[in-house]
């Protein structure tokens, strides 16, 4: 007979691992079982090409919550984060603009541009500390349910209520225009000049189908400046090792506090019996039962794919289909035989160590978006470059580095379909180094190999629902107590004792982990295991 366990998890992204590593230290036998054969999900480091370690999908780490990696001795299993002092946005036209943690040095860039808005910087960044240390009273409890009259609810929306006056009239009414307002907009309210507007504005449409002149980027804006690295506010960093090094560290924790892990070992779907989830039947014919199933993959993934519709509610049905996910990036890896120099500062070695944005105005950002709405990929595209060899050299061989690049706009629905991106795939991953080499020629040449993920290709080899980094946008109508469906929101689904973790949950993307600390003290504090 099958062994039974305690509570069985889908997926062994870090999402997974993390909501593993909890019930596992609750003391329940826990089995995690993951398709491919490496862990992490997205979060995950593979040699692609021999001697070079890539983050094939997600790349820096900020959001990761620092109670999480105290909880479960994360530091003590390999989690380590070094911090990214920089952010570069190279120019055709003069030396570009380069942000540093050191405010003086920034001050110095930015009154280039103008002297006004090197003065409203940092008041800038006072302001947004503030409204994050708000937000983080959000991100680290379930969402609140507000058509609920349960006392555990009142007491959370009074716990909110409390925190909302703590912020005074000034924030309060900052706080929500950032609910509402497009990026650019939001960040002309403090600054005039666009070369830096520009950049920073692309923090609003990261995973998102939208351009930051859209309503509501303003949030996905504060969701990427919440970061936290060591106490530190608004701080960005690479994992050691690449971000397979977190998920690896969530599993020798998990494991350390009894987790069973297995890789290979896809599911196919989730058994139930009278609305009820009892197990799971994978790819090559195994079954495992368990009276609690966690799924860390996406919702329509877990309850479409795994369940099937036929188990479901209608209106669930209905709702869930109406969940937007709309892949809209895509990744191009490269392993370069030497370091690329941008013309604008070719001596300045430093810049390259932080992150490098091609985002030279608003309008370019725009064009971008205008290609991806009608089914193409950008031809001139944002880019978010790292080097991350500068700061970690066991990436590659010696002498040898890699380059990492983010890129948007890539759109899942091609107008020609996707199913077609295979066909686009090296045009997309040429308009990206093209896009590169204007600014650093020369960067053709260097390159040994060259990895291009399109929203396609990362559907199929993460599984990842039309490519979407975060399981689904973070768009308001899908934030808080209606992610995924309304009335599901704590990591429920319809089907009795099946829940989920992931990031298609509240509070959302990123490599964060709340997803699966929550759901795994939420089926604790219910007593389900």
């Amino acid at each position: 007979m099958a062994k039974k366990y305690d509570v069985i998890v889908i997926g062994g992204g870090h999402n997974g691992l993390v909501c593993a590593a909890y019930l596992a230290k609750a003391g329940k036998s826990v089995l995690v079982l993951e398709k491919r054969h490496v862990l992490g999900g997205a979060a995950v480091s593979e040699e692609i090409f021999p001697g070079f370690i890539f983050s094939v999908a997600s790349y820096v780490v900020s959001l990761f919550r620092p109670h999480i990696i105290r909880e479960l001795e994360l530091a003590r299993f390999g989690y380590e984060v070094i911090p990214i002092d920089s952010t570069f946005t190279p120019s055709l036209e003069d030396q570009g603009l380069a942000r540093w943690g050191d405010w003086h040095k920034t001050r110095r860039e930015v009154s280039r541009y103008s002297k006004h808005d090197a003065e409203v910087y940092p008041e800038f960044s006072k302001a947004m500390t503030a409204i994050s240390k708000f937000t983080k009273e959000v991100i680290d409890y379930p969402a609140p349910d507000i058509t609920s009259f349960h006392p555990r609810e009142l007491k959370n929306m009074k716990r909110l209520g409390k925190e909302l006056r703590g912020l005074g009239p000034d924030m309060l009414h900052l706080n929500t225009k950032l609910l509402t307002m497009s990026a650019v907009d939001f960040l002309q309210m403090w600054f005039e000049n666009e070369r830096l507007v520009a950049p920073m504005s692309v923090s609003g449409i990261i995973g998102t189908f939208q351009g930051v002149r859209s309503p509501g980027t303003a949030y996905v804006l504060l969701h990427h400046y919440m970061g936290e690295l060591d106490g530190a506010f608004r701080s960005w960093g690479f994992s050691k090792g690449g971000t397979g090094g977190i998920s690896m560290a969530c599993a020798r924790s998990a494991e350390h506090f009894g987790a069973e892990i297995k890789t290979e070992a896809g599911v196919a779907n989730i058994i139930t019996k009278n609305g009820r989830a009892i197990g799971v039947a994978l790819e090559n014919g195994d079954e495992y039962y368990s009276d609690t199933i966690v799924s860390n993959a996406d919702p329509k993934r877990t309850l479409l794919g795994m369940v099937g519709e036929n188990k479901l509610p209608e209106d669930f049905v209905r709702d869930l289909n109406r969940f937007k996910f709309r892949g809209s990036s895509g990744k191009v890896n490269m392993a370069l035989d030497r370091l690329s120099k941008f013309t604008c500062r070719p001596d300045d070695e430093l810049i390259l160590k932080g992150d490098i944005t091609i985002a030279p105005s608003i309008d370019y950002l725009e064009k971008a978006y205008d290609d991806a709405k009608y089914g193409e990929f950008s031809k001139k595209p944002f880019i978010d470059i790292v080097i991350p060899t500068l700061t970690d050299p066991s990436l590659a061989p010696p002498g040898k580095h890699i380059m990492s690049c983010f890129v948007q706009y890539a759109p899942y629905n091609l107008k020609e379909g996707p199913d077609k991106w295979p066909d686009k795939r090296e045009a997309f991953g040429d308009a990206v180094v093209n896009t590169i080499e204007e600014y650093a020629p020369g960067l053709k040449d260097s390159i040994l190999h060259r990895q291009v993920l399109t929203p396609w290709d990362i559907e199929k080899k993460i599984g990842l629902t039309e490519g979407n980094i975060f399981q689904g946008e973070l768009s308001l109508e899908q934030l808080l107590f209606q992610r995924p469906v309304a009335g599901y929101a704590k990591y429920t689904t319809p089907i009795k004792n099946l829940w989920m973790c992931g990031s298609g949950t509240h509070p959302g993307g990123g490599i964060i982990g709340s997803g699966g600390e929550l759901a795994a003290k939420t089926i604790l504090k219910e007593k389900m295991v």
